[in-house]
């Protein structure tokens, strides 16, 4: 164990973190993806401290395979770009560089300072950036080169402790960022970690700030819920913190109300990860709402009329969450699938704030132009050519 110094104004050595060697954080190197490996070595031969940080250096460090690699860098976006051909600049108001190798990204993001709070976009060193972080377990750097893990917060004491810690202060952490609490819930599920009282209190105290959340992240922390190993365990974990509402309002109400509905919706969130669930687009979305049209399914109707409620009854029931048209679409058409019916690519035409469904004969689809306007033909006229 080696640690990392910087000096006082007067001069005097202070001790900032700790440095963990190979044999101390115990990742195995074959883990790391060579790719991350190779992005952190490129900025670190063109003279900027770089690291892969987050979820990635925990999950290594849990003996677990990351899927994601993000990396930070001392490298202003701009210059990153200039280093990698194949890089993109993201964000308006938090520039990020995206770095592609084929189908993959790697996100790449500049050290943040605290200058301007703990939201500032003013880019700072290493000392501020983990301060800017949510939980110790997410706050450690791991340096493939050397193959050194850097501990500013006692990350990796809180992970051999096995609990959820978060590193900036409880008045203000979800104030800042009410998406926190929902994280938080995840990484103790996802790690098996506990959360310390107080975090769990606070969580608790302060879960109506979710309702200011936009849609829009919303839908992205469910899509990463329900594309989750561990997609029930959150579910289950986030109803009993009394915070699912706010993601699944309907669900977490019928929930509450009808204790078969609670055990026959977490087994569909346990189903997303059984042998031969192919996780299509659209595929996952499904399990949001599946159970709730097996209860209010009319199968009486005409195909036509049937989907178009069962559409409408998946798209109200999964608000606040505004999925895409598409995927949504997807997944009501397998929800009739699995029960025989055959409904094809649906084709949708806004007309005067009205939508126009499929209209579907068994067993192929016919679709109706009724109400569509008939384009207007230009009457082309002759030129001639001009007299002399």
């Amino acid at each position: 164990m080696r640690y990392r110094y910087s000096t006082e104004e007067n001069g005097k050595p202070v001790k900032k973190a700790v440095v963990y060697t190979r044999d101390e954080h115990g990742i195995n190197f074959d883990d790391v993806d060579s790719e991350a490996v190779s992005i952190v070595k490129r900025l670190k031969e063109a003279g900027y401290e770089s690291y892969i940080v987050g979820g990635a250096v925990r999950d290594l460090i849990l003996q677990k395979k990351p899927k994601d690699f993000d990396i930070v860098s001392e490298a202003t976006p701009a210059r990153i770009k200039k280093i990698f051909r194949n890089a993109r600049i993201i964000g308006r108001r938090f520039k990020l560089v995206h770095v592609y190798f084929g189908p993959r990204i790697f996100e790449v993001s500049t050290f943040r300072s605290l200058k301007d709070g703990p939201t500032s976009n003013t880019f700072g060193s290493i000392n501020d950036d983990v301060l800017r972080r949510d939980f110790t377990i997410n706050a450690l750097f791991y340096e493939p080169g050397q193959q050194i893990v850097v501990d500013y917060i006692g990350g990796m004491k809180d992970i051999w402790a096995k609990q959820v810690k978060p590193i900036i202060p409880l008045s203000t952490i979800f104030k800042d960022d009410p998406v926190r609490m929902l994280r938080a819930v995840k990484y103790s599920v996802i790690t098996g970690f506990t959360l310390p009282f107080t975090l769990r209190w606070k969580i608790k105290a302060q879960s109506p700030l979710l309702t200011s959340v936009s849609p829009s992240r919303l839908t992205e922390e469910i899509f990463k819920i329900i594309h989750s190993p561990h997609a029930r365990g959150i579910v289950e974990a986030l109803d009993n913190m009394g915070l699912y509402c706010y993601l699944q309002p309907g669900a977490a109400k019928l929930m509450k109300e009808n204790p078969q509905f609670r055990q026959r919706y977490l087994r569909s969130m346990a189903d997303l990860n059984q042998p031969g669930f192919k996780n299509l687009p659209g595929e996952a979305l499904g399990a949001l709402f599946n159970d709730h049209l097996e209860d209010i399914a009319d199968w009486e109707q005409g195909i036509a009329e049937h989907y178009k409620s069962c559409y409408s009854a998946a798209r109200s029931f999964v608000l606040p969450m505004n999925p895409p048209r598409f995927e949504l679409s997807y997944a009501v058409r397998r929800f009739f699938s699995a029960h025989g019916v055959t409904v094809k690519k649906a084709h949708f035409i806004d007309l005067s704030n009205r939508t126009k469904h499929p209209v579907t004969k068994e067993p192929s689809e016919a679709h109706t132009t009724e109400g569509v306007p008939k384009k207007r033909r230009r009457r082309r006229t002759k030129k001639t050519a001009p007299q002399s």
